[in-house]
């Protein structure tokens, strides 16, 4: 018998969604601050989330900044 290969166990990651106050779908807590490239704890840049909202990062990334946008104004009020 050959010898059979150990099996990677696969990376459970923890993931919170966030339901959107605006219409279906919900979204991961973090999400925009991977799909950019920034760490989480720091600020995204205004750059970045202005590229983001644009599209440069790809549709998901473009629904996030969106999303953040405008929770960014309910939270202000």
């Amino acid at each position: 018998m050959a010898a059979r290969k150990p099996v990677a166990k696969k990376k459970v990651v923890k993931t919170t969604t966030v339901k959107s106050p605006f219409g279906s779908g919900t979204m991961q807590k973090g999400g925009l601050h991977k799909s950019v490239g920034v760490p989480a704890g720091q600020k995204i840049p205004a750059s970045k989330l202005a590229a983001a909202k644009a599209g440069k990062y790809g549709p998901k990334a473009k629904k996030q900044a969106q999303m953040a946008s405008s929770l960014a104004k309910i939270r202000r009020k």
